[in-house]
């Protein structure tokens, strides 16, 4: 019965070279049922990530060895976990880069650990529903479920986005964004509802994430970020996916 326990238990990597703060952590989360490893520089982050395979990372940004940027990147390069970027810095240019190497979320020094806490418990069960529904349509003999408009196909079950059948290399995140606004039958979504939706808590007062991920959706996904076809904006209400003929 315990070993079933510890095997259904979640385990977080937690990475950043102030011990008073990874012991907190590690207090905290245990605490809360999770079972925690903790690493103090970028290589050996990388490598714990890499052998253990945790379900979620905790990443400062400041490291030594190797700074959070590089251990996100090559994270992300071997497997698709949720990377919830700390930083003591509030300066846009981190969480940008953060989000453009494929990090889930971002949550900047000094955080309350009710905050994080919540954080980490979105991130996780998005992963559980996400497994859940893709076990759900291969038990129905559905093994790629996908939403098409117009040029626009995304392919529930792998992940993958495609225009006009070239293949857009999306984040987790990213997808997830595009796939929401795309249920919405071209109904206008707001920024606070995006937070709560598909990141999964509630809205906290910083919406600029949404703002950049939709930014750097489009990169991707239009011709013209300028002049966009596919994802828009309404001013000062939200956004949404444009219906195609």
């Amino acid at each position: 019965m315990e070993n079933n326990e510890i095997k259904d238990k979640k385990t977080i990597l937690i990475v950043d070279d102030e011990k008073p703060i990874v012991d907190i952590l590690v207090y905290n989360l245990e605490k809360e049922g999770y079972l925690t490893l903790s690493a103090n520089d970028g290589i050996e982050a990388i490598d714990i990530a890499l052998n253990k395979k945790p379900d979620l990372i905790l990443l400062d940004i400041m490291l030594p060895k190797a700074d959070g940027l590089t251990v996100c990147k090559k994270v992300k390069a071997a497997m698709n976990i949720p990377i919830l970027m700390l930083t003591a810095k509030d300066e846009e240019i981190d969480k940008i880069l953060g989000l453009e190497l494929g990090a889930d979320d971002y949550i900047t020094k000094p955080f309350s650990v009710r905050e994080l806490i919540a954080r980490i418990k979105a991130n996780l069960r998005k992963v559980d529903i996400n497994s859940a529904s893709k076990d759900e349509r291969q038990s129905k003999g559905d093994t790629s479920e996908k939403i098409k408009i117009g040029k626009l196909v995304l392919d529930l079950d792998k992940f993958e986005t495609r225009i006009n059948d070239k293949l857009i290399n999306l984040t987790l995140r990213e997808f997830e964004v595009l796939k929401f606004l795309a249920l919405q039958n071209g109904q206008i979504v707001t920024r606070e509802t995006l937070l709560e939706k598909v990141w999964g808590y509630e809205y906290y007062g910083d919406i600029r994430t949404v703002d950049v991920t939709i930014k750097r959706i489009r990169s991707k996904i239009e011709d013209d970020t300028a002049n966009p076809k596919i994802l828009m904006t309404k001013r000062g209400v939200g956004y949404y996916i444009q219906a195609q003929e």
